[in-house]
């Protein structure tokens, strides 16, 4: 699929997603689903390992977030992750959400109030759709959560409130607790969504789940460097086992495109392999 040009806010950041050419259009499925916790749609994209349709084999999955604020269509724009997904060699099946609407660019990956809650329909309603719609390996051993930008704050907050669900947790220069749509302002949104709070909350589950935690930041990422090498501080502390890198660059796709195959096949190293 040859996607290029379609610009999306990633944590108040202009972001060109520009997708590599490779992946194959015939395995992306543009799906969707009524979401009570959403009182709407809720759209996915779908990309589907290469022996799909030629095997009867069931797949892990990588849910992978988008960087808010964003338009309604942000998830289509993740070509580059579905090639380096080929590259890892390792099948699985990509899920990417929807994660903002028209008339709401910047939810945080949060729940707000009844008919806006965006952490119950991405970790508590998609699984459960997904599922039961494709061939997956239906158990935590076989699901991680990944993000990039505000999708990365999404994937540790959702991955840590949801320790029974995912067993990866992955964060690209994301950041730990919600803010407003230009980066730099704190919401105090309660601890249930600061990812600081909740690692204090949930460390012995952590540790008695084995999940896998690892996420990294440019050096020249202005705004989230700090912050990442603060919970850098505070896992080691807790003594959480995890993965921590501070690679050359800013907030931008030229990392994220550069990281992309090795951080996806780290994460796939961890999940249940298809069968």
């Amino acid at each position: 699929m040859n996607r290029a040009g379609v610009i999306v806010l990633a944590g108040a950041f202009l972001v060109v997603a520009v997708a590599a050419a490779g992946p194959d259009r015939s395995r992306v499925q543009d799906d969707h689903f009524h979401s009570a916790a959403l009182d709407g749609t809720l759209h996915f994209e779908v990309y589907l390992p290469a022996d799909y349709a030629t095997t009867t084999q069931r797949y892990p999955v990588v849910y992978f977030l988008h960087g808010l604020p964003s338009n309604a269509t942000a998830y289509q724009s993740f070509g580059f992750v579905e090639h380096a997904l080929d590259q890892v060699g390792r099948p699985a099946i990509l899920v990417v959400p929807q994660g903002a609407r028209w008339n709401e660019p910047d939810p945080e990956y949060v729940d707000h109030h009844p008919g806006d809650e965006w952490e119950t329909a991405i970790a508590g309603e998609l699984p459960v759709i997904v599922d039961s719609l494709y061939r997956t390996i239906p158990t935590r051993a076989a699901r991680a959560i990944v993000g990039l930008s505000a999708g990365g704050f999404g994937a540790m907050h959702l991955g840590l409130a949801h320790l029974n669900t995912f067993s990866v947790i992955e964060s690209w220069s994301g950041y730990f607790h919600p803010t407003d749509p230009t980066g730099t302002k704190a919401l105090d949104l309660g601890p249930k969504d600061d990812v600081h709070q909740q690692l204090l909350a949930t460390r012995a589950q952590i540790l008695r789940l084995r999940t896998t935690i690892s996420f990294y930041v440019g050096d020249g990422d202005s705004r989230f460097l700090a912050e990442n090498r603060q919970l850098n501080l505070e896992l080691s502390r807790a003594h959480v086992p995890h993965v921590f890198r501070i690679y050359s660059g800013g907030h931008e796709q030229r990392l994220w495109q550069g990281h992309a195959t090795a951080w996806l096949s780290m994460a796939l190293a961890h999940l249940a392999p298809a069968k």
